[in-house]
């Protein structure tokens, strides 16, 4: 399985929700950025948190790609969630190309317990940076950590 992680980009510092918060022209920038590093690359799945801006990140990937597919919609990929959760959902996508967009802490964490095993030393995910991991089976410790990589 290969999985990407994206932070979605800058956002407004605020709006009348957390949740409600939209991109920046300079957050849709970072997003342009984080999707000229998935060029070519044979995805399978968009998955992105209800919060409206990994969902415009997300839609933002879906039209730089040209991705045939429409982004997915879960409750369980917001800044709070549990990445343990989120290891439940992926083991439906084995075998798999998947972009999460989501959000910190949730997005480092579930980075470094892919990676390390563990929460305790958690990806450093600035806005639209994007983590490469591959691994057999999406779980605790099995993944390796292929790039991380920031926008300028």
């Amino acid at each position: 399985m290969r999985l990407w992680l994206l932070r979605h980009g800058e956002a407004e510092p605020q709006a009348e929700s957390d949740a409600a918060r939209e991109l920046t022209a300079h957050g849709r920038n970072e997003v342009l950025q984080a999707a000229a590093q998935l060029a070519g690359r044979p995805l399978t799945a968009i998955v992105a948190s209800p919060y409206v801006r990994a969902q415009q990140t997300a839609e933002l990937v879906r039209g730089e790609l040209g991705f045939a597919g429409k982004a997915v919609t879960v409750p369980w990929l917001t800044p709070d969630s549990d990445p343990r959760e989120v290891l439940k959902h992926l083991d439906e996508r084995e075998s798999a190309e998947v972009l999460l967009v989501s959000h910190q802490p949730l997005i480092g964490a579930l980075g470094g317990l892919l990676v390390h095993g563990h929460r305790q030393e958690p990806l450093p995910m600035r806005t639209a940076s994007l983590a490469e991991l591959e691994g057999d089976i999406p779980a605790a410790g099995l993944m390796e950590l292929l790039a991380l990589i920031h926008p300028r």
